[in-house]
């Protein structure tokens, strides 16, 4: 019986270290995509209190502004009001008002509307939460920490 050839037997060589490489590889991809979602997914589990500012309204003689909320902490939000700064589209400070967004439950995703008197809606650019005023849980001094803004219109929310 004639031996393989050295070409034959080195291809083989190279063909196994191939395949021994390709399997590693494989393995790799497969393991390293549950680590990036567990990240990825730690993110989101951050209790938070959402704000959003959902619409705004022309009145007669005001603009109405929604906002929309979601407290995702596990207690009640007592208390939320915040210290806020009306921009023009231009960028000038139009007024400091506060705005009592009451009680959150917890889980519970409440609208709250405020209607600005002597505000054109198309006027408003911004919209600064400069403050808050009072964030109260529970026994807990303060939720200010806990606060996302995002805004569903043109009108930007800044905090």
């Amino acid at each position: 019986m004639k031996s393989a050839s050295p070409v034959l037997s080195s291809f083989n060589m190279k063909n196994r270290c191939f395949e021994k490489g390709l399997g590693l590889a494989i393995a790799l991809l497969v393991s390293l995509p549950a680590p990036i979602l567990a990240q990825e997914g730690a993110v989101d589990a951050v209790p938070s209190i959402k704000v959003e500012l959902n619409s705004t309204l022309q009145l007669d003689a005001a603009c109405q502004l929604t906002f929309m909320l979601k407290n995702d902490l596990a207690a009640d939000v007592e208390a939320l009001v915040f210290e806020t700064v009306l921009l023009t589209t231009a960028g000038a400070v139009d007024r400091l008002t506060l705005f009592d967004m009451r009680d959150l439950p917890s889980g519970t995703p409440r609208v709250r509307q405020f209607n600005v008197p002597s505000l054109a809606c198309d006027a408003l650019g911004q919209v600064l939460i400069n403050g808050v005023a009072e964030c109260s849980v529970g026994e807990s001094a303060s939720c200010a920490d806990a606060l996302t803004y995002s805004s569903r219109i043109d009108v930007e929310i800044l905090g």
